[in-house]
């Protein structure tokens, strides 16, 4: 039976990877500490540190914000992450979107201490409402 699993294991690591459930999202949505209606003024799209992998840097005014430790509206943010581009069939957690510029959306955000650039709080839900 050890052999069994252990075979599995080793022949599907698809089983060790999965979406995250809606109430994952919501959770990581009610961590942040940033939740702001935003307008994308610029987006810097750059090649990441791997093949596949893209730096993301976007400028963005805060129109409004719902929850604020550090915002207020009519400031000038940057959000920072990387997107990963996974092959078709690839199961896990979704990846951040690329906005576009003159978005306007709204974003949960956590406030990088040491950058002072914000970044994306709840994965695939950062610039999504349920």
């Amino acid at each position: 039976m050890r052999r069994l699993i252990l075979l599995a294991a080793i022949l599907c690591p698809c089983l060790l990877f999965a979406e995250l459930p809606p109430s994952a999202y919501e959770r990581m949505q009610g961590a942040a500490t940033e939740v702001a209606e935003i307008e994308v003024l610029r987006v810097d799209v750059e090649p990441g540190d791997a093949p596949g992998r893209q730096n993301i840097l976007i400028m963005a005014l805060v129109n409004a914000t719902t929850r604020a430790a550090n915002l207020k509206a009519g400031d000038l943010i940057h959000i920072q992450y990387t997107v990963t581009n996974r092959e078709k069939g690839w199961v896990g957690p979704g990846e951040v979107p690329i906005l576009n510029e003159k978005d306007k959306t709204v974003a949960y955000l956590i406030k990088n201490q040491v950058s002072e650039n914000f970044h994306p709080a709840a994965g695939v839900m950062s610039f999504r409402d349920f």
